[in-house]
């Protein structure tokens, strides 16, 4: 089971925790909502949890819970930018359905 960052994730994680002034990384994860039942949820990592996977990235991080990892395992974040839009954007080969806004998922 995996996670991994490219390397363009990996340099607008830097340079938030460098804006910021702290941070190990950014922990992923998955909770029930929108219209296809299953959405991202992301947030800075400053002290990780004892139950969080590790992987590591040079030297920033992604951190996940177990059972968020049985949705997200073989999941490239990566971070684009199109015209005006940048964002990160969640590769995850299990996603079976998304619903028409893009906000939540099925597996």
């Amino acid at each position: 089971m995996a996670l991994t960052l490219s390397e363009s994730a990996a340099q607008q994680v830097r340079k938030s925790i460098t804006k910021r002034g702290k941070g190990l990384g950014i922990r992923i994860g998955v909770k029930t909502s929108g219209c296809s039942g299953l959405s991202y949820v992301m947030e800075f990592v400053d002290v990780p949890n004892p139950e969080d996977l590790v992987f590591p990235h040079d030297d920033v991080s992604l951190f996940v819970d177990p059972k968020s990892l049985i949705y997200l395992d073989g999941t490239e974040l990566d971070f684009t930018r199109e015209g005006l839009n940048e964002g990160f954007r969640f590769n995850n080969p299990n996603v079976k359905d998304a619903c028409g806004c893009g906000e939540s998922f099925t597996t």
